[in-house]
């Protein structure tokens, strides 16, 4: 089955970068796409990035060249890359994964998620 376990996060100030990961295990990632989604207090989860087994990326708009999603099938972890951090990027960060060709940026279309870590954007 599926674990994943997310780590990186933190207290940074805005402009400054980040690096989460994403441990997988339990599974081949060859055969997994995965997703980065965020959840801030009282707000719905998000998409913010997905990666498919063939390394192509979706990335959401509000993200999109600050945030790059990259995964290493050799050290069975997913990673997002985070630069020039504001603070509504702050938010408890998931990891997920789904089996096949495809990622989805909707979580409602993966059924196997991490704890989470905490990324917290303030002066």
């Amino acid at each position: 089955q599926l674990q994943l376990v997310e780590s990186g996060g933190d207290l940074v100030q805005p402009g400054g970068s980040l690096r989460l990961s994403c441990a997988v295990s339990g599974v081949s990632m060859d055969y997994y796409n995965f997703g980065w989604f965020r959840q801030a207090p009282g707000k719905e989860r998000e998409g913010v990035s997905c990666i498919t087994r063939g390394h192509s990326t979706n990335v959401v708009d509000s993200v999109k060249g600050r945030f790059t999603i990259s995964r290493d099938n050799t050290k069975n972890t997913v990673y997002l890359q985070m630069n020039d951090l504001r603070p509504e990027d702050s938010a408890v960060y998931y990891c997920a994964g789904i089996s096949g060709y495809v990622c989805f940026m909707g979580a409602d279309k993966y059924s196997d998620w991490g704890q989470g870590t905490q990324v917290t954007v303030s002066t």
